[in-house]
This record gives structure tokens, C-alpha cells and sequence, in this order.
């Protein structure tokens, strides 16, 4: 039996996870992305599938983020068939983003084409929100910690990984005619010390390894967050203004609730009101009710005066209408929009209105990828550029490091050194090249790992003749 690995995405880059496992005959997508940031990049989701979606066998996701299955309708409208397996939280989190991806590509096509600000002529959304329906029934939920066969010699274990409700790492082991191999897709780590979710699952054990590298070259700060995101809250406070957070919907929004929460009932911000202006992020927030096994704050959810996502100053705004009101707001409020990065949804109408006020700020919460509008506004950009115009950015710019949802480089290690023998392979993804670049010699100077830093369409013989 022979097995091999082509990058299709997610090398040398955060975002478009798809790695294609071909297991003899067996081909099997691990993880389906969208391509995200500078537009090299974001080319690529046009680009023709490097094979026919039809002879991929199954799909397997490590957990719902756009940039792990924000693909799946274009797969399957272009003739993938066969099953998508993921954890139950995901498929419920797939079936909420891939929804709105959907909406959102349409409005953005249809908008382009009204202000005359694309260069096609009719401008078309890479897939409709009917698309993106067309993927849930191929959707499987599988649990944490129970193997489950895909062949007669292939079995899936997810185990818990941290970073989002039901984000997994994957363990496949392999039969072969004389070998069984165990091969480990790290997917997205999460934090040890996250106040929401579990921390993630240390394997002892892979003869190929796949680890995410996204914080491979960097430590977050270790001053407490909920303390750097209070004095944001704070100074924008003092000066009258509204501070805007670009949150994503799934997992960081939640996160950010937990902290204006506890910071609230400690007087360590004023009791001003919180809008959630983003109806994913509404809907994923109910979720965390139906899978409290998967989380920390069950208790918390069900105490009436202690559950961070519901009490007196939150506000969740569903319409376009009640979302457009906001803009009327002249000071002491926070509002929480998505996306995260600043590249399209809600967020960009509060950018619209507040980047040009002084008085204002936008709180960064999680990290930007290269060529995002959010990245720009961190890296210091004078103008902004939205709705086909130059906006002058006047407000306080901030970032809340401590706050991201990914291990940082001391915390992949540590999950790394739960692996008790050398891997054959190490490859190091999911990082822009300096982090991975970084992190794979770390690896090969402390545990004299074999490490690679794949590139875009390699493919790697990983077995021969097991």
C-alpha cells in the first residue's frame, strides 16, 4: 500500500486548508478552505480543482472556520458526492457559515455590480447560498474519542482541539499489507488556559504528522487580555466614543461576551451597552446551550444572573435595520460586528461610519491575515478602502494579542512533545512562511524532527509498500 499527500491549500499560507490523501486508490480530502487575504491568494478559489472533486471519496473537516470549509459548495457543485465527516458542534457550525458565505458572496456580487466597482462586466459570486445548502446533506457528525472505520483499513478518531466549539484533531490509522501507520492532522490548536473552551488533546503517537504553524514564530502577551481589551473599552470610553470590535462570529465573538461580561460585574468598565451586530454570530452563540459537554461554562448558562450571553446590557441585533441604527449612536456603546479580518459582512458599514471619527475605536481581536483590510489598518494605513472609496482612518486603532483563539508558539510545543516517538515526517502548515519557517526548525532543534515546509501543489510519497 502506498500514500501520498498533495498541498492544495493551507501551505505557506493561513488560509485554503486542503490536503488530499491518496491511499492507494482511496482519495481523501482533509479539510476543504477558502483562500482568504492578498488577492494571489483569494485567485485561487476560482482556479479549477487541481482533480476532478467527483473521484474524492470523503471529506474530512477538523472543525467549521471558512478557511477549513468555506470551499465545500464550489466541491460539490462541481460533482463531490461522497461524505463530509466532521464532529457534531461543526456540522452545525458548517451549516450556519456556509449559509452565510453564501448570502454574503451574493450581495457582494450583486453590490459590485450595482456601484460599478468590479472589473467584470457581471460580476458572479463563487457560490449561492442555494450552493451552499446543497452541502448539508452530505454532512456526518462522529464523536470525540470514538474510532470509526471510512474502509476496511482506514479508521477516524477525532479528539478535542480547542481553538472553536468542536474543532478536532484527526488521527487516521492506516492497515496496510504488512504496516499500520498512524497519521495526525494537528487541525487548529486552541490555548491551554482558554476560559471557555477544553484544552486540546496531547496524542503520543504519529508516524506522520501534519501541525499547524499559524503562531509558529510568536508568544502572546502574557498580561491578562480582559486587562489590555479594558482599557480600549476605557479610553474610548473617556473620550466619549464607540468602540467597535471586528470579532469573528464563531469562537472569538464568545470569548470577547465572556470578558465585557466579567469585566462589567467587576467595575472594571463602565455599564454601557453591548450590541452584537451579527446574526451568525447570534445564532453560534445559541449553540453553545445544546453542547455543553464541549465546553467550560455550563454551569455558568444556567445560572440566571451568571450566564455572559444573556444579562441587562447585551443586546444581539438580528436586521439590517436595527444594524444600520447603530450608526446613529454618538458615544458609550460597544459594538461587535464580523468579520474578524475586516473583509466584508456588517463590519464594514461601522468601518464606513467610525474610522474617520477620532473619537472612536476599533479593537482588534484576533489575527489579520496578510492583505486583509483588517491587517492594513494594524500595519497603519492612512486611507481604507471600502465600497469603492478611500475612507481616512482618524480613529484609535488597538489589538488585544492575548485574545486569539490559536496556540502560540510555546503552547504548539508542549503539544508537540505529547508525542512520545519521532514522526517519520513532520509537515509544518498552516502558517505564513516566516512562522513556518520558524516553528519547523524549532521542531528540528529541539526534538530532532524531520520537518517540511510544504509548497503550494506539492505532492510527497508519505508510504511505499506498507
Amino acid at each position: 500500500m502506498d500514500i501520498r499527500v498533495k498541498f492544495l491549500g493551507g501551505a505557506q499560507s493561513v488560509t485554503g486548508s486542503r490536503y488530499l490523501l491518496e491511499i492507494d486508490t482511496t482519495k481523501i480530502l482533509v479539510d476543504c478552505g477558502l483562500f482568504q487575504g492578498i488577492k494571489e491568494l483569494r485567485k485561487r478559489n476560482w482556479d479549477s480543482f487541481p482533480i476532478d472533486p467527483a473521484e474524492i471519496e470523503m471529506v474530512l473537516l477538523t472543525h467549521a472556520h471558512i478557511d477549513h470549509s468555506g470551499y465545500l459548495p464550489k466541491l460539490v457543485k462541481e460533482g463531490f458526492r461522497g461524505q463530509i465527516i466532521l464532529t457534531e458542534p461543526s456540522l452545525d457550525l458548517v451549516k450556519i457559515l456556509l449559509t452565510d458565505a453564501g448570502k454574503l458572496q451574493e450581495e457582494e456580487a450583486d453590490y459590485a455590480q450595482r456601484k460599478g466597482y468590479s472589473s467584470h462586466e457581471k460580476p458572479e459570486p463563487l457560490y449561492t447560498k442555494e450552493d451552499a445548502e446543497a452541502v448539508f446533506d452530505l454532512l456526518h457528525p462522529i464523536q470525540f474519542d470514538e474510532e470509526v472505520s471510512l474502509t476496511d483499513r482506514i479508521t477516524l478518531t477525532a479528539y478535542n482541539a480547542g481553538h472553536i466549539l468542536g474543532a478536532s484533531i484527526l488521527k487516521l490509522r492506516v492497515r496496510g499489507e504488512h504496516q499500520t501507520k498512524t497519521i495526525v492532522f494537528s487541525g487548529d490548536l486552541g490555548r491551554y488556559n482558554d476560559p471557555i473552551l477544553n484544552p486540546p488533546i496531547g496524542l503520543p503517537k504519529a508516524d506522520i504528522l501534519f501541525i499547524e504553524s499559524t503562531y509558529g514564530n510568536r508568544l502572546h502577551e502574557t498580561s491578562a487580555p480582559e486587562e489590555l481589551l479594558a482599557k480600549a473599552i476605557n479610553d474610548t470610553y473617556q473620550k466619549g466614543g464607540v468602540a467597535v470590535i471586528p470579532s469573528f462570529a464563531v469562537g472569538r465573538t464568545q470569548l470577547i461576551l465572556y470578558y465585557l461580561f466579567r469585566l462589567q460585574q467587576k467595575s472594571k468598565i463602565p455599564q454601557i451597552p453591548i450590541y452584537v451586530d451579527s446574526p451568525m454570530a447570534i445564532d453560534v452563540t445559541k449553540l453553545y446551550k445544546n453542547y455543553l459537554k464541549y465546553h467550560r461554562l455550563g454551569p455558568s448558562l444556567q445560572e440566571e444572573h451568571a450566564n455572559p450571553f444573556a444579562h441587562k446590557n447585551l443586546h444581539y441585533y438580528q436586521s439590517q435595520e436595527s444594524s444600520m441604527s447603530l450608526n446613529n449612536l454618538r458615544g458609550d456603546a460597544i459594538i461587535i460586528s464580523a468579520s474578524g479580518m475586516a473583509t466584508g459582512g456588517r463590519i464594514l458599514h461601522h468601518l464606513y461610519n467610525r474610522l474617520p471619527n477620532e473619537q472612536d475605536s476599533i479593537i482588534f481581536v484576533g489575527y489579520q491575515a496578510e492583505g486583509t483590510r483588517g491587517r492594513k489598518i494594524l500595519d497603519g494605513e492612512k486611507y481604507s478602502r471600502m465600497y469603492g472609496l478611500d475612507i481616512e482612518v482618524k480613529a484609535d486603532i488597538y489589538y488585544i494579542n492575548g485574545l486569539s483563539a490559536h496556540a502560540d508558539q510555546n503552547e504548539l510545543i508542549k503539544w508537540a512533545d505529547c508525542i512520545a516517538d519521532k514522526p517519520k515526517m513532520t509537515f509544518v502548515i498552516h502558517g505564513e512562511i516566516e512562522a513556518a519557517t520558524v516553528f519547523a526548525h524549532k521542531l528540528e532543534e529541539l526534538f530532532d524532527w524531520n520537518t517540511m515546509v510544504p509548497n503550494y501543489l506539492e505532492s510527497v510519497e508519505i508510504f511505499q509498500g506498507i
